[in-house]
């Protein structure tokens, strides 16, 4: 099958490239006068999910090219941010893997669906995933997953700081109480179970889960039925996109109570609510980001990228919670990038290089400060053992017209799914065996 070819021109110098794959060289006039680093992303800007999808790859891109134009990369050499849309599809996920591997030196699903399709091929090919807050939450074993990291926190650790908040602190005061998950019926929405059962058992809850079609996104009167039914004393929410907004939309129209209503950190964009508005007053979700406007990394994004019109975004979105996300996502590769650079004293990485920067990762107070991000995001390190850095996140609350922080920073008990996670992660590898385990971890 042929793919239809789109021009680009760099210089004096004319190129084809399929029409699947967006190469964008961020600031560069001359391309075969810089040296690139390619960093492939598996966007969405299309399909169901665009919403969420489209600040999300607009706040990695205006990032890439905010330290492109500010620094002229990182210690001279140019970041090339690549796009391969997949429309959060699943099957077009890995075939924009297998497009993007010969050159890219990391690789980001964003699908939980598509991450475990290119798990075993991405530690075949020896290429690093970076999945921020999503996929397998047994990810978090670096141990076994050598080539996949999850920074800065796992969706266990997400239910984890749900449920400390709601019981304010104490799990066994859950006990008698019945929770639902209204989850999206894919990968990313399935995650959480295994651990939501296992805290129930432990602690003496219900717990019901309550899956939504992809089809049903938008038409959840059943699961809402099924919801006044149970009566549940809260519901959690792991949805996506459009199936957020219906949700809350649901939820108001039922009369459930907003404050026993509160979302993962993909269930927290402003964009999803605004449909809603005021109805939705007191919605909550957690988020391990906060945006922080006045931060120099965001001025200077305003400064270097959007003030010249090098690119450009939606109103509002620059404040918005996915955008500022992106800028930070991308955050997380520049700073492997120099780290690995330094390490192995080399500027132009390797994939294994690359992945060894990821593994490296500290963003404590300090550096967070150093690079005008203070604020945004809790600190967090990663290493051999844990490749998730389980760092802390906050609640917010829909006001009627955005999000607002209305907690402290609040941390998962890693303790209550170490057990699941070992479980779960020595059974993927012996699924796949041979499975190529982390030997440079310390036993």
């Amino acid at each position: 099958m042929k793919h239809r070819e789109l021009p680009m021109t760099f210089g004096r110098h004319r190129f084809r490239f399929p029409a699947a794959v967006f190469f964008l060289l961020l600031g560069v006039v001359q391309a075969s006068a810089e040296d690139i680093i390619s960093l492939p992303n598996l966007a969405y800007r299309t399909g169901p999910f665009a919403s969420s999808g489209i600040p999300l790859m607009n706040g990695q891109r205006d990032y890439m090219m905010m330290i492109n134009e500010r620094d002229g990369g990182v210690n001279g050499v140019r970041l090339g941010y690549e796009e391969c849309e997949t429309g959060y599809s699943t099957e077009k996920g890995v075939d924009c893997y297998e497009k993007t591997k010969a050159t890219g030196l990391v690789v980001q699903p964003w699908s939980t669906g598509i991450t475990s399709q290119i798990l075993p091929r991405s530690a075949a090919d020896r290429i690093p995933i970076l999945a921020p807050g999503y996929g397998f939450s047994p990810i978090t074993d670096g141990k076994t997953f050598k080539w996949a990291f999850n920074m800065p926190a796992s969706y266990w650790d997400g239910v984890s700081m749900i449920l400390r908040y709601v019981s304010e602190g104490n799990l066994d005061t859950l006990k008698g109480k019945k929770i639902a998950l209204l989850y999206l019926d894919s990968p990313y929405g399935r995650d959480p179970i295994p651990f939501l059962q296992s805290l129930a058992e432990r602690h003496g809850f219900t717990f019901v889960a309550i899956p939504v079609a992809p089809r049903e996104m938008q038409n959840q009167a059943s699961q809402w039925q099924e919801i006044a039914r149970e009566n549940p004393d809260f519901v959690l929410l792991w949805g996506w996109g459009t199936m957020n907004g219906g949700a809350v939309s649901e939820a108001v129209r039922t009369g459930f109570p907003m404050e026993r209503f509160i979302g993962i950190w993909w269930s927290g964009q402003d964009e999803d609510l605004k449909a809603v508005g005021q109805a939705g007053k007191g919605y909550r979700a957690l988020s391990w980001n906060i945006p922080v406007s006045d931060s120099r990394a965001m001025q200077d994004i305003r400064k270097y990228v959007l003030d010249p019109k090098k690119t450009e975004i939606g109103e509002g979105e620059f404040d918005s919670v996915f955008y500022q996300r992106g800028a930070i996502i991308s955050m997380f590769t520049v700073e492997a990038i120099r780290l690995a650079q330094e390490h192995f004293n080399t500027r132009l990485i390797n994939a294994e290089q690359l992945r060894w920067g990821l593994e490296n990762l500290k963003l404590d107070e300090d550096r967070l400060a150093q690079i005008g991000m203070s604020g945004m995001i809790a600190p967090f390190s990663i290493t051999c053992e844990d490749h998730t850095g389980h760092a802390g996140a906050w609640m917010l609350e829909w006001d009627g017209s955005r999000f607002t922080r209305i907690s402290d920073l609040l941390q998962a008990d890693q303790a209550a799914a170490a057990l699941l996670v070992d479980e779960m992660a020595t059974a993927y590898a012996q699924a796949n065996a041979p499975w190529p385990m982390n030997e440079e971890c310390k036993l």
